[in-house]
Formats: structure tokens, C-alpha cells, sequence
């Protein structure tokens, strides 16, 4: 090989050592700038998160009120260890209304009445698994109406006047009560749902017909 063919073959080796540098360097921006667009692209992502979805609105939670949610029987007043047995005449009782507890053996016959009832019968009807919703003489003929429209149906249901409550609605069944400042509160409705099987009585499905009582309806 002649000289000038040595020099031209040295160039041309030069040559394509510098285009295989420089495509190196190209592929390496490359690859830089993918990354630095997908690290760019996750913060923007984060950032939009952080001022936008945090504002969006909230699932539903489980205790409030809401399309899927459940609204929590907050206040709700528990009393174990209820004595069960059967007596005669008048029994003093630790709650208003009774909750449970030593009562006659006769039950009340469940439904609507517009007069204050015997409390040792309408405890033997909580015995067999009945929701008893008292109210204070002199409430609104409106709220009495969604008393019994929420009561509206249920074989095992007890509508009462009562003087003397605590709370101008009260809400029991056996060993559980619920004291509500108006019968448009939601919890009226969601204590009347969980309770009218009757699964947290003695006795569920016992009678509650053919005892004592003539009830409005």
C-alpha cells in the first residue's frame, strides 16, 4: 500500500471514529432527554393531584350521610344484662322508657297509639323483638306523622306518647336506646332499619298481636 493510500486509509478511520462519537453523544442526549421528559411529565402529574384532587370531593364515609354511605347511630345507649322475668304490677324501671328488663306477662299488641301505654307490657313486646318510638305529648302533629311514616309497615312497631322523656323523641328496642332531639333526625330512620328484625331481642318473632292494647292502626 502506497503512502498516500496509508494517509487516506488513517483519515478515513479518524473520520468514522469521530461519527461513531458523535452518534454515541446523540443516542446519550436522547436517552437524557426521554428521561428528563418522563421525570417532568410524573411531577406536572403530582402537582396537578396535589392542587386538584385534594379539593375533589369526598367518598362517603362510613357514619355519614350519603348516596353510599350509612348514617352512624351516634349516641346510641347500650344496656346489657337485662333481667328478663315475669311479674305482676308496677315495675320501676332505670331508663325512660324502659329498655328491658322484669316485666309483665302480658305483651302490648304492636302498632299506633295516641295515649302513653303500660311500661311493663311494652317491654315484653321489646322482649319479642319490638321498636318502640315514644314521644313527648305535645309535639307537632307533623313530626308524630313521620314517626309513624317511619315506622309505616313494620309488623313489630310501637308508636307512643310519653311524658316525661328526656328527649322530645326516644327510640328503643330491647337493652339499646337512642334519644333524638326531633323525629326529622336521620338516625330516627337508620335505628328503625337496623333494628326491626328484631335479631338484638331475647325473643324475636315472638307475638305481637292477641296481648293487650287497641292500637290506632
Amino acid at each position: 500500500m502506497s503512502r498516500k493510500e496509508q494517509r487516506e486509509s488513517a483519515r478515513a478511520a479518524r473520520l468514522e471514529a469521530v461519527r461513531a462519537q458523535q452518534r454515541k453523544s446523540a443516542h446519550r442526549r436522547t436517552v437524557l432527554i426521554v428521561a428528563g421528559s418522563v421525570i417532568v411529565i410524573s411531577m406536572l402529574g403530582a402537582l396537578a393531584w396535589a392542587v386538584f384532587g385534594s379539593n375533589g370531593p369526598e367518598p362517603a364515609a362510613a357514619g355519614k350521610a350519603g348516596t353510599a354511605g350509612k348514617v352512624a347511630l351516634t349516641g346510641l345507649q347500650q344496656y346489657p344484662g337485662l333481667a328478663r322475668d315475669h311479674v305482676t304490677g308496677h315495675v320501676l324501671y332505670a331508663q325512660t322508657p324502659p329498655a328491658g328488663g322484669k316485666h309483665s306477662a302480658v305483651w302490648l299488641n304492636c302498632g299506633v297509639y295516641d295515649a302513653p301505654v303500660a311500661n311493663e307490657n311494652a317491654v315484653h313486646s321489646l322482649e319479642h323483638g319490638a321498636v318502640w318510638i315514644t314521644y313527648r305529648p305535645g309535639l307537632p302533629a307533623s313530626q308524630i306523622v313521620t314517626i309513624r311514616d317511619d315506622l309505616a309497615g313494620q309488623k313489630y312497631g310501637l308508636v307512643s306518647p310519653y311524658p316525661g322523656l328526656p328527649a322530645p323523641v326516644v327510640a328503643t328496642v330491647w337493652g339499646q336506646q337512642l334519644k333524638l332531639g326531633s323525629a326529622s333526625d336521620p338516625r330516627l330512620k337508620a335505628f328503625v332499619d337496623t333494628f326491626k328484625t328484631g335479631s338484638q331481642a331475647p325473643e324475636p318473632g315472638g307475638e305481637c298481636t292477641g296481648g293487650t292494647g287497641i292500637p290506632l292502626r
